[in-house]
């Protein structure tokens, strides 16, 4: 009953240390340096390259090690008697709530057009919203997205938000249904998608939506790469429409040296760093999630591999 750490391009080593800390008699051992094959029963992925379940045919549980859960079900096999969770923490909550946060009020005040005035050693004013005056709308409103919506209602911004099934926030008007999007955004002066990356969320960031939004609109994207149609956001921007984009995730990553995402002044870029996972809080859970498994209890944290969240 032993745990195989399954990662492409995330450091292995200290989650095996963690790991073995907190478990000190179940063996733990990283792809591909694995002694037997047959041997695990619970396998911790990130991105994992190769059929896990094929190179470890008792693997019953794979765990992710953060809230996404899209590098699993769309790149494994998965039969029915494996189960796939994820990892939900607070400290990534929080972490995402600040990155928001740090985007909206940069842009609300616009931090971004002094540095480039700086820049050009050019002194002028600029009249700014207050957060008051500022509607935000939230794509995805999962644990992480009911957080940050909540959250930034409770500061005093007024927030909107849109999922595909109803929701109750408190200070959050919310909205669900393909029908209902175009609602959702249509006064929002800033734009965040925290949506899961399924079939149906693909591409959702288009040249339709965008151009929905109110003009000189900010849009911030932390969910993924693919939710993004790359080349509407360019054509949006530069015609003038939206004011700026903040985006954290792409559909390659590393972004490519030479896309055009990188010179484009209205675009800012952060490395996926929006809310990275805390190993010491991660395996807390995983470490339960690991003993509920050997116990055959119900697995916390389990998604539904049909709807991809």
């Amino acid at each position: 009953m032993s745990i195989v750490i399954c990662f492409t391009n995330k450091n292995p080593k200290p989650w095996q240390e963690e790991l073995k800390r907190r478990l000190p008699k179940v063996k733990v051992e990283i792809h591909p340096q694995v002694s037997q094959k047959e041997e695990p029963t619970f396998a911790l992925c990130w991105k994992a390259d190769f059929d896990v379940l094929k190179t470890y045919p008792n693997v019953r549980v794979l765990q992710s090690v953060g809230a996404s859960v899209d590098h699993i079900i769309n790149t494994q096999k998965l039969p029915p008697k494996v189960a796939v969770t994820r990892v939900v923490d607070q400290q990534l909550a929080k972490d995402m709530f600040t990155y928001v946060l740090t985007g909206i009020l940069n842009f609300i005040r616009g931090t971004n057009c002094y540095q480039k005035a700086q820049t050009n050693k050019v002194w002028g004013q600029k009249s700014y919203n207050t957060i008051a005056e500022t509607q935000v709308c939230l794509l995805g409103l999962g644990k992480i997205g009911a957080y940050v919506a909540t959250e930034l209602a409770g500061m005093g911004f007024k927030v909107t938000g849109w999922a595909k099934n109803a929701k109750n926030l408190d200070g959050v008007s919310c909205f669900y249904g393909k029908t209902e999007l175009s609602k959702a955004v249509a006064k929002a002066k800033v734009l965040i998608n925290m949506l899961p990356y399924t079939a149906d969320t693909e591409g959702i960031l288009n040249k339709n939506l965008l151009m929905s939004l109110p003009k000189n609109a900010f849009l911030i994207n932390v969910g993924r790469g693919e939710h993004l149609v790359e080349e509407d956001l360019l054509a949006v921007l530069n015609r003038g429409h939206l004011s700026g984009a903040l985006l954290d995730v792409f559909r390659t990553e590393p972004l490519p040296e030479n896309h055009p995402f990188w010179e484009h002044n209205k675009i800012q870029i952060t490395p996926h760093v929006a809310a990275l996972t805390n190993i010491s809080t991660a395996t807390a859970g995983i470490v339960m999630n690991y003993n509920k498994a050997i116990a055959e209890e119900d697995l916390l944290n389990q998604v539904s591999i049909h709807k991809g969240y």
